[in-house]
């Protein structure tokens, strides 16, 4: 254990995340070796907002879904050009401020036949022409469906710029045939459109939702599934630029959780340990009722005999608050930190973190030469769940 960390440690009395910035860049290098050459990488910022400014020099795009999510992009200084404004909701009062700032550049995808008719009033309106995305749907609430899409290309709007179709349908897919099927339905799809409407699109954004090994029993052999992947995009027979919008396969493997064993006890034969963090701080996509063992280890004990199993458990007043069942352990005590692995995507905030107003936990950035910055203080969510009362 370094110095560093330990430092970080010594200053951390209750949970706390590290997203390693080198092993997230490797990644994204990792994936770019196996994909055909010349397809582009969006990243999704719901994935992990905190990755963010660290990501932009190495991937083309950033996915934005709601209006907190762009002025987070803006307050880190990303690029108008990189952002590509998504969502299934977009405010209309934030999408004609984006609209009416002349140094604005980025991309709209569109949802809807409104959402349409939204962006053509206010190209108009600012005498801009849009470039846009006609979102596909995935047989869900997302998107639209194939006709509408025909409707639109067929009139050619002057004032919009419709760059291509995107489609997203889903996360954690590893049947290599779905995703198969999914390629070969996008590009008959497409050469409908040319057929039919005479447009032909620039680009397919397409979110094929790449899966991540959560936890030891997961059997899965990511480098066969990325060439066959790969493969099934370079059988496309119609020739368009590609970008594949990537979250949780970015950033997921950048993340640990670490939480402190605050308590042990032993309930009708039953081994409980319980931590400061739970379930309103770390959530695993396929948990199962924490019957799946994460990857993870005590600190300073990784070496060490495993000589009893235990149920971990959160401090969330819910019988649900069940991270791991039955998993083996050294000899632990309290004040042992437990270190949950992969947990780079969606944990930090998909977790019932208003829940019981316990605090939220700090967040740390770990760059080269092991060197730690604190991007997120401990925050007391109290100061959210108190009602005010304003005086009339």
């Amino acid at each position: 254990m370094n110095a560093n960390f330990t430092k970080i440690l010594e200053e951390n009395k209750s949970a706390f995340y590290v997203f390693d910035i080198p092993v997230l860049k490797k990644r994204v290098g990792y994936l770019r070796s196996r994909l055909p050459s010349g397809v582009s990488i969006c990243y999704a910022v719901k994935a992990n907002p905190f990755v963010v400014q660290q990501l932009n020099d190495v991937t083309d795009r950033f996915e934005i879904c709601s209006p907190g999510e762009a002025n987070i992009c803006f307050k880190l200084r990303i690029p108008s050009e990189k952002m590509v404004i998504s969502g299934i909701y977009k405010t209309e009062e934030v999408t004609e401020n984006m609209v009416a700032d002349p140094l604005f550049n980025g991309i709209f995808t569109v949802e809807s036949l409104s959402q349409y008719q939204l962006l053509l009033q206010l190209s108009r309106k600012y005498g801009r022409k849009l470039p846009v995305l006609l979102r596909l749907t995935n047989d869900s609430q997302f998107g639209m469906n194939e006709e509408d899409i025909g409707s639109i290309v067929s009139e050619s709007p002057e004032t919009l710029s419709i760059l291509g179709i995107q489609f997203f349908s889903g996360t954690q897919k590893t049947s290599l045939k779905r995703l198969v099927r999914e390629i070969e339905y996008l590009d008959s799809f497409l050469i409908s459109l040319e057929e039919n409407y005479g447009y032909r699109a620039e680009e397919l954004e397409y979110g094929p939702g790449l899966p991540v090994t959560y936890f030891q029993s997961d059997t899965f052999d990511e480098e066969e599934f990325l060439g066959g992947f790969s493969e099934a995009l370079k059988n496309m027979n119609y020739s368009c630029h590609l970008t594949l919008e990537l979250g949780r396969s970015i950033s997921a493997s950048c993340g640990k959780y670490y939480t402190h064993i605050v308590d042990m006890k032993t309930n009708k034969e039953q081994n409980y340990i319980i931590t400061d963090g739970g379930m309103n701080h770390l959530v695993y996509f396929g948990q199962q009722m924490a019957m799946k063992r994460p990857y993870m280890h005590v600190v300073g004990k990784q070496d060490s005999v495993n000589v009893k199993n235990w149920n971990i458990c959160g401090s969330i007043c819910s019988m649900n608050d069940i991270i791991v069942k039955q998993t083996p352990f050294p000899e632990v005590e309290a004040g042992d930190t437990i270190c949950f692995e992969n947990t780079g995507a969606y944990c930090m905030t998909e977790g019932a973190s208003l829940f019981l107003s316990r605090d939220i936990p700090a967040i740390y950035i770990q760059t080269e030469n092991d060197k730690f910055t604190c991007v997120r203080r401990t925050f007391q969510t109290e100061l959210l769940n108190t009602p005010v009362y304003e005086r009339n």
